[in-house]
């Protein structure tokens, strides 16, 4: 099992992945346009996978480049996600991939989904805005200064839920996909707790713009 961190650059248009700390111990993954979002942040892809439609510029000779027809079922992230959980990668970020078209927003945080499927623990993130899955148990999310909280069920419904070091605290609550009652909470204190008993939460952190809902 790899204990390195697989980053998988996408191409949402003018991502640039603020706030996203990188890990020194990290294997990189460029799907298609992603490869010059990763560059221009001083980071060496591993590996270039896609239809390669989007990115026509060099490649450095020692990074691997995969090609597929663009005739394909797989988003060029999802072969890159595919690849990384082939490659033995059990933490995988997604860098660049919310932003631009809702359709390849929506399409990215599904890819949580089949990460989460195949035994790994995904992230996505993109400018001011960090996504995760929790299946049942018990997280702690460490808070991030200037950052609401929110969570979303991601399944028809999702129960026992109870959320403690919040603003807007929760014990054993239901949340369900037809109504938005957990967003913009915070975490009050350096970290929150979430504990769900059945179902999956969508859990996203945006940068607070202090915009009403």
């Amino acid at each position: 099992m790899q204990n390195k961190i697989c980053y998988i650059f996408a191409a949402a248009p003018g991502a640039e992945c603020s706030g996203v700390e990188f890990s020194a111990n990290r294997y990189v993954i460029s799907a298609d346009g992603g490869y010059p979002l990763a560059v221009s942040l001083g980071i060496k892809p591993d590996v270039l996978i896609g239809d390669l439609d989007t990115y026509k510029g060099k490649v450095s000779p020692d990074c691997e480049v995969l090609k597929y027809p663009p005739e394909k079922d797989d988003t060029d992230t999802m072969l890159a996600v595919k690849l990384a959980l082939n490659r033995g990668f059990r933490h995988i970020v997604i860098c660049g991939g919310m932003g631009g078209r809702l359709d390849h927003t929506i399409a990215n945080i599904q890819t949580l989904r089949y990460i989460m499927k195949h035994g790994a623990y995904g992230e996505l993130a993109g400018d001011g805005n960090f996504a995760v899955l929790q299946g049942p148990g018990v997280k702690v999310y460490s808070k991030r200064n200037g950052y609401c909280f929110s969570m979303f069920s991601y399944t028809e419904e999702c129960s026992g839920l109870t959320a403690t070091g919040f603003k807007y605290p929760l014990k054993n609550a239901v949340l369900k996909s037809s109504f938005p009652l957990g967003i913009s909470n915070q975490i009050i204190g350096k970290s929150g707790i979430v504990s769900l008993e059945k179902g999956i939460i969508l859990i996203i952190f945006s940068k607070d713009m202090n915009e009403s809902r």
